[in-house]
């Protein structure tokens, strides 16, 4: 009995994420560019994915990850929150955030503040920062700690546009020729959705931490794509751009279940940092999708 129960559970779920996926793929439709995603309703347990397992570059999204592994070193010890990070020449580039245009050099500012500042304002010069005291080498070891061995960060963030400075800051992962198209990490739809899913059951660091990191990302001040659509609907979330992607990562908290969700558009011909891209308007509008498609019925 209990084997048939699990089987017309596992029936029902393919059969439920079916008409999901028909109708991601019909507003997908014939879009200029790829688009990867992979969503799962943590209360329920229904998924949908298009090309879920494929690695895609994380722009922003990486500082994810990061984070996780920065709450690990407070955690062992390794680190405090009231440390001071130096603002530096070598660390500023362009893009988004404050630091890098608005602090001087040589101020002095808490591990926590710069933490907070790389995920809610994406902060490329708070990364550079934490990457400098912490190295991509540590985030990739804390990766493999919890179990993700495709997500991996590659290198500190260069900048932006015109602005670009040399690569730095290479983890031994960056350094493979294979990897080197990724930029500043890869990982997969999957991968972070997982890391997303650990994150709200309390699996990352320890319960305390799991629920700050959470309230960290319902901090994010992006709101073109994911957070879009859902109007007072909490969200946790971390999002990418760069010249021919959008990606967001996040977890939307609705009544029909928390559905945590990764969507990446790569590939787009035309340049556009408007909120109003392409990529960014299909990211809310599949998002929308996936709640509504995932929701308890």
């Amino acid at each position: 009995m209990r084997t048939q129960a699990m089987l017309a559970l596992l029936f029902a779920t393919v059969a439920s994420a079916q008409p999901v996926e028909d109708a991601l793929r019909a507003r997908i439709g014939d879009f200029q560019g790829t688009v990867s995603l992979y969503a799962k309703n943590l209360d329920t347990g229904s998924t949908t994915g298009i090309r879920e397992s494929d690695a895609v570059r994380t722009a922003s999204t990486i500082k994810l990850p990061i984070m996780l592994a920065v709450f690990d070193a407070v955690a062992r010890g390794q680190a405090k929150w009231t440390e001071p990070l130096t603002v530096t020449a070598d660390e500023k580039v362009s893009g988004s955030g404050v630091i890098g245009s608005e602090i001087s050099d040589y101020v002095q500012l808490p591990l926590r503040d710069v933490l907070h500042l790389m995920i809610v304002l994406s902060d490329n010069t708070a990364t550079n920062m934490i990457l400098e005291r912490f190295t991509a080498d540590a985030v990739n070891a804390y990766l493999d700690k919890i179990g993700i061995k495709t997500t991996r960060s590659l290198r500190k963030v260069r900048g932006d546009g015109n602005q670009l400075k040399s690569p730095s800051g290479w983890s031994a992962a960056g350094k493979l020729p294979e990897n080197q198209k990724y930029g500043l990490g890869v990982t997969t739809p999957r991968d972070m959705v997982t890391i997303l899913e650990k994150l709200e059951r309390g699996e990352i660091v320890s319960p305390d931490a799991s629920r700050e990191m959470i309230a960290v990302l319902k901090r994010c001040q992006d709101n073109s794509g994911i957070r879009r659509p859902m109007g007072d609907v909490p969200v946790a979330n971390k999002t990418g751009a760069l010249d021919a992607l959008r990606s967001d990562v996040g977890i939307v908290y609705s009544k029909g279940g928390r559905i945590a969700m990764a969507i990446t558009v790569d590939g787009m011909p035309k340049v556009d940092y408007t909120p109003d891209n392409t990529g960014t308007i299909l990211i809310a509008d599949l998002a929308r999708i996936l709640v509504d498609g995932l929701a308890k019925k």
